[in-house]
């Protein structure tokens, strides 16, 4: 598209520039040849709509995600955009790692540490209290006893189980992305790195997919896109470098990469970081 063309559309647009941009809403753009619209549902929210997928638009961005488009301004969200060049996407950082069986062993001691200096991350929030041996306040509570029968599902390694554990969760919660999507969608993005391992991939994706489905009815729109990426093995940059600092066996980076996760959201980065110990391990490592 030329610039006057843009100025033509948006003239407001033509300084701001698109700084990043992640793989999702790169591609999402370039089938929309650039333009994005408003979520009715949504209005005033950073969240557009761009050839059927889901985008985030800012400025400020604590950590990179497979749908954000990151500009050099502030914008003031409208009723639609249109940008011009986008930056090449990087997809591997927001990816999950490949990982054998000695990496996940190191990332399954590595969550057991990370739990006992939980202190060094920061207060712990949402469902992410669990990790302190600590109970969420309300609605969260009522969490609590299908992460219990979630835990014990995985632990034994059964699909089914921990499907009918994890239904119920989804939509628990407030805000745009509900705490108990953003766990099991992190449990999710967990088992994807472990069950390639154990060779049961094709199970728990099965599993992963009933779920991703489910939570369009139970969520909304915005926390069904966000858990779809998860279960894709797709999201946050800071939980994608949990996830390969915890298989390299590397603490310190372990510790730098949550701190960096959890103030996504109200909660929503406690919330993941629950879910990613969950996943790979079967326990919060405090009794539920």
């Amino acid at each position: 598209m030329r610039r006057d063309e843009v100025a033509n559309v948006l003239p407001e647009m033509i300084d701001r520039r698109v700084i990043a941009i992640g793989a999702r809403a790169r591609e999402a753009l370039e089938r929309s040849r650039g333009h994005a619209e408003a979520l009715p549902a949504f209005p005033g929210s950073p969240y557009l709509r761009a050839a059927g997928e889901l985008i985030w638009v800012g400025n400020r961005l604590s950590t990179a995600h497979p749908r954000a488009v990151l500009l050099d301004a502030p914008v003031t969200p409208a009723s639609g955009m249109r940008f011009g060049a986008l930056p090449p996407a990087e997809r591997a950082a927001c990816a999950v790692p490949e990982a054998d069986a000695e990496s996940l062993a190191r990332a399954c001691a590595g969550c057991a540490a990370l739990v006992n200096d939980l202190p060094a991350i920061g207060e712990a929030k949402g469902l992410g209290m669990l990790l302190a041996g600590g109970m969420p306040p309300f609605p969260l509570d009522a969490c609590v006893p299908h992460i219990a029968r979630l835990a014990a599902a995985l632990r034994a390694n059964d699909a089914e189980a921990a499907y009918r554990a994890a239904y119920p969760l989804l939509g628990l919660g407030t805000g745009l992305t509900p705490s108990g999507d953003d766990l099991v969608g992190a449990v999710l993005f967990a088992k994807r790195l472990a069950a390639r391992v154990a060779g049961d991939h094709e199970v728990w994706s099965a599993v992963a997919q009933r779920l991703a489905a489910d939570v369009v009815a139970r969520s909304n729109e915005i926390s069904a896109a966000l858990f779809a990426d998860l279960v894709a093995g797709e999201s946050f940059a800071s939980l994608a470098a949990l996830a390969r600092a915890l298989c390299a066996g590397d603490h310190a980076a372990a510790v730098a990469a949550a701190r960096a996760l959890t103030p996504i959201g109200h909660s929503s980065g406690w919330d993941m970081l629950a879910g990613m110990v969950l996943g790979l391990t079967g326990t919060l490592g405090q009794p539920l």
